[in-house]
């Protein structure tokens, strides 16, 4: 039994439903914004969606600069090329635009707008976020473009330290965005290897959260939610990009798993950061290919809990069946079986295995996610071998 002692803290404001991003202006003005700048990435800033947004904040008198430099997997080079355009524009806020990298980016800049201290002196690391003067913090309205990472009620960003090649979880209570605007006409024209990957991003949260030792039966129903809406609406999104009443529910289930993940994360996550950060990959479809052999490796501890989802989502069998129904579903939305076919090297077992057993992430795995541990998980997910299907 988990100690029955905890603190939890729930997310901010979020509009949810098609043509919100209208109230953008009002979301800004609200958070004490009147020059905004909007960090957002290349791929978006080809598209018109971004103009979209620039017109809708210029309907109500505000204009804003736009940054653009993010990697898919952001280095603290972005963040710092970020704070630059901040301050020379006289910006008063941001609008974090765009998928998890926008994103975390965003908010890493907000972050450092007004701090002295460098970047990694505020890594989720104990109380090191008081370090950070909180008062110099810029406010962050976050508009998701894809459904995914749930950074969008987070308060946290994800970077990578290249001098050291690890990913960093940055965090500060004041990274939480004020306001958060889900509207699904934005994530209509997502590539569908997006849409699959930060789909089964979302459900990797919720699969986590249900799976870890802690005590937060309010975060546990949320992530039995959250994996349901993933299950039923991610295929549906998938075959049909323009469902709007799915890719809402797909942009909640993100949102859902990033709050269910408060009772923590696993060993999907302390694999994924180590491989992304290594390999480049996308760190959805990372989390995808693992996913059920972190499952299969965790079974004794998890096996009731997966059980229980099946029954909640409709799926017979229990932890068996769900495992058959989540490699069906793999295959159908065509997500690689191994890391190899990733582009994963798995000769670099050991030191993916030695980083993954000392990432945050790992302290919440329902089994003790060591060295050895992380090593089975990774070589099985190279070699594609699974107990069940």
């Amino acid at each position: 039994m988990a100690e029955l002692n905890a603190t939890w803290g729930f997310p901010t404001q979020i509009r949810i439903g098609a043509g919100r991003i209208s109230e953008l202006p009002q979301a800004c003005v609200a958070a004490g914004m009147t020059r905004p700048l909007i960090v957002t990435d290349p791929g978006i800033a080809q598209l018109p969606l971004l103009g979209v947004v620039q017109a809708a904040l210029a309907a109500d008198g505000i204009t804003a600069g736009v940054f653009t430099d993010v990697r898919a997997n952001p280095v603290g080079a972005n963040v710092d090329a970020g704070v630059a355009a901040y301050k020379s524009g006289d910006h008063n806020g941001v609008v974090a635009l765009g998928g998890g990298s926008a994103l975390d980016v965003g908010k890493l800049v907000a972050l450092m707008a007004g701090q002295t201290r460098p970047l990694w002196d505020f890594e989720d690391i104990d109380d090191w976020w008081t370090r950070a003067n909180a008062q110099a913090i810029a406010p962050v309205v976050a508009v998701p473009t894809t459904a995914g990472t749930g950074s969008e009620v987070g308060r946290a960003g994800v970077v990578i330290n290249e001098e050291q090649g690890r990913k960093v979880i940055v965090f500060h209570p004041k990274l939480l965005p004020k306001t958060v605007i889900c509207d699904p006409e934005l994530t209509v024209g997502l590539p569908r290897i997006l849409t699959v990957g930060t789909g089964l991003d979302a459900l990797s949260h919720s699969l986590e959260a249900i799976s870890a030792p802690t005590f937060h039966p309010m975060a546990h129903g949320i992530g039995l939610e959250g994996s349901r809406l993933v299950l039923e609406h991610l295929p549906l999104v998938a075959a049909n990009p323009e469902d709007l009443d799915s890719r809402t529910a797909m942009l909640a289930a993100a949102a859902m798993g990033a709050v269910a993940f408060q009772k923590g994360l696993g060993a999907m996550h302390a694999l994924a950061h180590p491989i992304g950060a290594t390999f480049d990959t996308h760190h959805g479809m990372t989390n995808a290919v693992v996913m059920p052999y972190v499952l299969e490796a965790n079974r004794p501890a998890i096996e009731e809990k997966i059980a229980s989802l099946a029954a909640y989502a409709g799926i017979t069998g229990g932890f068996d069946g769900f495992m058959e129904h989540l490699l069906a579903l793999r295959s159908a939305l065509d997500v690689p079986h191994t890391l190899v076919d990733l582009g994963v090297d798995a000769n670099a077992v050991d030191a993916i295995s030695a980083a993954a057993a000392v990432d945050p992430s790992a302290g919440t795995n329902p089994l003790p996610c060591t060295p050895e541990f992380a090593a089975q998980v990774f070589t099985a997910a190279c070699n594609g071998t699974l107990a069940v299907g």
